[in-house]
């Protein structure tokens, strides 16, 4: 075979299609910098449906899990609102022959469908993709606490996952692990998170709000041992700085491309 082909051919399926984490640039060495990226909403504006649109904010979240990205802002162009009337009212509509009786019956369901949709709030080019990207970066076990039912995620189940590093399986000894707070408590008075054990919420070492999500370190052989598994609550940055392990991004909007500089977080 050509050198080509041979070159081709060391690649193995797992490097290729695997998980983020297995071709790290500085695997377990602690990262302080950080990488911003900003978005326009309005370019989701030649997006013609609901599933294009979610398609691509998807394939932003990938593309920004891939490289490493820290923080998006999706920020106002100004551009969109051109937009938004297409944005909004993509229908399909088709003509049947039908009698005069069922032909009224589905004028009413009709003007009914019109007036409840109305009533719904409906987001614009900037509040769906944020939504859409907050969801892509929460591990799946978390997304029920934390998204509820919306018209924007109507089509999330065509969405890739993302498979961070933070994405970890139930059966994973992973040192650090994203949580949501149980509203009960431990006997010392502490809080219960829920990483994603199987009936096996962590204890942590401080007692905190039900209800919010953190992020949690735990001691791998915790997890092959009988009883409850104790942690330690610590900021998000703790994985990056502490061995270079990539832990998501964070959403933020801005309201105009001065508000991506002047709202930095970093």
């Amino acid at each position: 075979p050509s050198p080509k082909k041979q070159h081709n051919n060391s690649f193995s399926p797992k490097h290729r299609f695997g998980r983020v984490m297995e071709s790290v640039p500085c695997r377990n060495r602690p990262r302080f910098s950080t990488v911003s990226i900003a978005v326009p909403g309005s370019v989701l504006a030649n997006c013609q449906t609901k599933e294009l649109r979610t398609l691509m904010v998807g394939q932003i979240a990938r593309a920004a899990t891939i490289y490493h990205v820290d923080e998006i802002i999706v920020f106002d162009d100004k551009l969109s609102s051109t937009h938004r009337s297409g944005w909004r009212n993509h229908r399909q509509h088709t003509n049947h022959q039908r009698n005069d009786d069922k032909k009224e019956v589905e004028d009413e369901k009709e003007d009914g469908d019109a007036e409840e949709k109305e009533k719904r709030p409906r987001s614009t080019p900037e509040e769906f993709m944020a939504r859409m990207l907050q969801y892509c970066e929460c591990p799946q076990y978390l997304r029920r606490h934390f998204f509820p039912m919306h018209p924007d995620l109507q089509f999330a189940g065509l969405l890739a996952p993302i498979d961070a590093p933070h994405h970890v399986r139930a059966e994973d000894h992973s040192p650090f692990r994203e949580g949501v707070v149980l509203p009960k408590q431990s006997k010392d008075g502490t809080s219960l998170v829920n990483c994603g054990i199987r009936n096996r919420p962590v204890e942590i070492d401080r007692k905190l709000a039900a209800g919010i999500r953190c992020t949690v370190k735990i001691d791998p052989s915790m997890y092959g041992k009988a009883g409850a598994i104790k942690g330690t609550a610590v900021s998000p940055a703790a994985p990056r700085e502490q061995n270079g392990t990539y832990w998501g991004y964070i959403t933020r909007m801005a309201s105009s491309i001065n508000d991506v500089f002047d709202g930095c977080p970093f």
